[in-house]
């Protein structure tokens, strides 16, 4: 270990595994380092024996639920844009042979104590029980709109710069009532709450853009993919990635403490005794508590179920939004759903989260809207955990520290940290 790197890797996440792939891929010596036994960290998948001794010590799973072998239950549960970045990332660096991947069979919208699969085309907007006849027009209009729309075309614009008309402008421009604003800007546009509306309608657009390609690509039900056996298979993928060039992995290393020079610039990192030197760090927010900050706290609940739920048209794979309108809150919830056909469970089982922003000490509480749209549970988990961000200046000191996976639907933003 006592050796020179360009670069250490501190933490097995989907976001340091992906960026030690990349790095070794364009040359750079890499040591990837994590103080746990297993790959993936927050984002790594469990079986089911894990999962009962995360949450429930020492008792065994009950054996109705099958062979806990056959269980990968995502800790950070997320699907993929199936045209988005980090799919580009995964196609460009061949990783995709490490990996397969199915569509995910739907994506729907919580309205008015309803669920409805989201309309996501001029076409889709005509049929959708979602809006009147007179407001499926103006949603056809805008849709029309962004499928044409392209930078370099200044006759798609319609006299318009994204650059500098902000989402809500756009949205009046079409005259579109406040629900189907609803489920474009969290449903099509995945955005998190309702801030979006008066930043420039650039990322809005190509948000919607973005869903209409992924759904378009496959003539599926969602624009989602999702790689079989769970999402603890991406960080693996590009860890064996990183091998391949000569990436060096040291797992279950204890204490791994980040060195620094009288100029407070990271020059290494010292485990067990040992330290290897390196001109850069980059690390998730656990290994340097010190230069990050607390920025919220997630709830959810982990619910294992023998039936889709219910209303998503028998979807084995799904996505249901909730947005903040529909709750009376200040960020939305998400139901995201897979089973044994994604091999993540036992036959005939299905895994499904809840999950959302906490706003109160009472997830449990927080939680019961989206818990009641799941039908009967077999098992439920609670569980929070915080969320925060860097806030060195890397420049300063040589560490890039990693934002944790944000409630976002998709993974892109995985992928978008890589290319930062």
């Amino acid at each position: 270990m006592d050796e020179e790197y360009d670069v250490i890797v501190l933490g097995t996440g989907l976001k340091e595994c992906i960026l030690s792939g990349l790095l070794s891929v364009d040359g750079l010596k890499v040591l990837h380092m994590d103080r746990n036994d297993y790959y993936g960290g927050e984002s790594t998948s469990i079986n089911l024996k894990q999962l009962w001794k995360r949450f429930k010590g020492d008792h065994q799973p009950p054996e109705s639920l099958g062979s806990s072998k056959d269980y990968n239950v995502d800790m950070v549960p997320k699907f993929m844009m199936a045209n988005g970045g980090l799919v580009r990332v995964l196609i460009h660096t061949d990783v995709t042979k490490y990996l397969n991947f199915k569509a995910v069979d739907g994506s729907f919208v919580y309205n008015k104590g309803k669920i409805y699969k989201v309309p996501a085309t001029d076409v889709e907007a005509l049929k959708s029980p979602l809006m009147g006849l007179f407001e499926k027009r103006c949603a056809r209009k805008f849709f029309i709109y962004v499928q044409e729309y392209e930078d370099d075309d200044p006759k798609s614009h319609e006299g318009l710069d994204l650059n500098k008309v902000t989402a809500r402008e756009i949205i009046s421009k079409y005259g579109l009532e406040d629900d189907t604003i609803d489920f474009i800007g969290h449903a099509l546009a995945l955005q998190i709450d309702d801030s979006y509306l008066d930043q420039p309608a650039m990322d809005f657009v190509k948000r919607i853009k973005l869903y209409a390609e992924s759904l378009a690509r496959f003539q599926g039900g969602s624009p989602y993919i999702y790689p079989l056996y769970g999402l603890g298979e991406l960080p693996q993928a590009f860890a064996r990635l990183s091998a391949v060039y000569g990436g060096t992995y040291m797992l279950n290393k204890p204490d791994c403490k980040v060195e620094f020079d009288g100029d407070g610039k990271a020059i290494g990192v010292t485990s067990e005794g040992e330290t290897a030197k390196c001109k850069k760090i980059v690390c998730d927010p656990s290994y340097l508590p010190d230069k990050v900050k607390k920025v919220g706290k997630v709830a959810r609940a982990i619910c294992i179920m023998n039936h889709p739920i219910p209303d998503t048209k028998d979807s084995h794979s799904c996505q249901v939004i909730l947005p903040q309108k529909q709750l009376g809150r200040k960020s939305d919830m998400y139901l995201f759903c897979c089973s044994y056909a994604h091999n993540v469970a036992s036959k005939g089982l299905y895994i499904a989260f809840v999950t959302t922003e906490a706003e109160t000490e009472n997830p449990e509480v927080e939680l019961k809207p989206g818990i009641n749209l799941l039908g009967p549970v077999e098992e439920m988990f609670f569980d929070t955990y915080e969320r925060f961000v860097p806030i060195n200046n890397h420049e300063a000191d040589n560490c890039f520290i990693s934002t944790e996976l944000d409630l976002s639907v998709d993974l892109s933003a995985a992928s978008a940290t890589a290319n930062q």
